[in-house]
């Protein structure tokens, strides 16, 4: 397997540093105009529209618009279907990403002035969030948690999931994961039709406020498309792994860590960065043994050998000054402090401290949130949490006698920017 191999002691290390993160997808003009098509035409035909796509693309032929939705006690059926074991992995599961994320509620605040004016911020849920669900042969019951239970400890009112069933497919993991998560309606169907509905409404789908959730590149577009409309999480990129290592961990088990993400898909990114040369090594062989065991071994190859890479860099500090400027979506700290390290690290979605914290456990039960900024976005950006399903509305209450001071300040301002109603609002109610 030939992955990349750096040293920052190369002269165009930032050169081929730059390169290797670059990542901008190409624009698919045909793509971006089936979707427009896609989108226009739910939005004016709604409910039919959506029903000859889901023919179309996902071969269901639905008889009516309401045979799209399925009734809450087939979700309850796919949980009580599932084997013990999964259903209780999921629960304990579903407790720790609900416990984490208690922790998130922001409330609202208010302080009275000397004068008696009164400033604050209220804090209110979103009223309905659409929650897109891949389905069909792959299982994401952990984007559902992800996804979902933040928006119930926010309070969010109605949650609406879309999920296809190719074929009539249905995923029980998916459908339980969604029971558990106390998803309010589930309609089966999928694409950029679904993101459709979601945003504009149909006479069967309710129109929602905001939009998240991972999809193909048809749903990415649509998202894009339909923003402003309605919220949307973010665009998520490739997923990335970035592994700090001093070079005393188990080499196999950095070399499966930078696996669990390069095996995502062929775009996705893995990197190492060591001080220690022989550790670099070490795991290059490891990866060499491992990969054959692997039933996804030619994604985790093509992955690696065409964005991943393994970095010497001259130390530790020098590997976060990298890591700030790489800012991934997953970062191992695997070190022997990594609590020293902390303080250095400005941009990453999730953080993970300590050899024994697989970045896989963040994906499915530790308790944060595993949606995360991607493609360098981490420097401006955060994980999906119970702040996005709320929303800040600000409080002004203005005395009499605060009327009077602020009345001063505000007409002074709005005659210099030449706006004379705002100037004049302001001096009324000083007299």
């Amino acid at each position: 397997m030939n992955i990349t191999r750096l040293s920052t002691r190369q002269n165009d290390f930032d050169t081929k540093l730059t390169k290797l993160l670059a990542f901008e997808e190409t624009a698919d003009e045909k793509l971006e105009t089936t979707v427009a098509l896609i989108l226009s035409d739910v939005k004016n035909r709604g409910d039919e529209a959506v029903l000859e796509y889901t023919r179309k693309f996902d071969r269901l032929p639905l008889s009516n618009a309401s045979a799209m939705e399925l009734p809450q006690a087939e979700l309850k059926a796919a949980f009580d279907g599932l084997p013990s074991d999964q259903r209780g992995a999921l629960e304990q599961a579903a407790q720790r990403v609900t416990a984490y994320h208690r922790k998130q509620i922001q409330s609202s605040w208010r302080y009275t002035e000397a004068d008696g004016t009164m400033l604050g911020q209220q804090i209110t849920a979103i009223d309905c969030v659409g929650l897109y669900v891949p389905g069909g042969k792959a299982a994401y019951p952990s984007s559902v948690l992800m996804n979902a239970l933040p928006a119930k400890v926010a309070g969010v009112v109605q949650l609406v999931m879309v999920v296809p069933t190719p074929d009539g497919v249905k995923n029980q993991l998916v459908l339980a994961a969604a029971y558990l998560s106390g998803v309010d309606r589930v309609f089966t169907i999928g694409g950029a039709q679904a993101v459709a509905a979601l945003a504009y409404g149909t006479a069967t789908i309710p129109k929602v406020d905001k939009i998240v959730g991972p999809g193909n590149a048809y749903v990415a577009a649509a998202k894009r498309r339909v923003f402003g409309v309605v919220g949307i999480d973010m665009i998520a990129g490739p997923s990335e792994i970035l592994v700090i290592c001093d070079g005393l961990t188990n080499p196999d088990w950095v070399a499966m860590d930078l696996f669990s993400q390069a095996e995502h898909d062929e775009l996705a990114q893995a990197i190492l960065l060591s001080p220690d040369a022989a550790f670099i090594e070490a795991v290059t062989a490891s990866a060499e043994k491992l990969l054959g065991q692997m039933p996804r071994k030619d994604i985790i190859k093509t992955a690696l050998e065409n964005r991943g890479a393994l970095i010497h860099v001259t130390d530790l500090d020098e590997a976060c000054r990298i890591g700030n400027r790489i800012a991934p979506e997953h970062l191992e700290l695997s070190v022997a402090d990594p609590h020293a390290l902390l303080p250095k690290l400005k941009h990453a979605g999730a953080i993970f401290m300590g050899r024994y914290t697989s970045e896989s456990l963040g994906d499915y039960c530790a308790g944060p949130n595993h949606v995360l900024p991607t493609s360098g976005t981490a420097r401006f950006s955060s994980p999906l949490g119970v702040y996005d399903f709320q929303k800040r509305s600000s409080l002004i209450q203005v005395s009499a006698e605060g009327a009077h001071t602020l009345g001063k300040i505000a007409s002074t301002l709005a005659f210099g920017e030449g706006l004379q109603a705002h100037a004049q609002s302001a001096l009324f109610r000083e007299n």
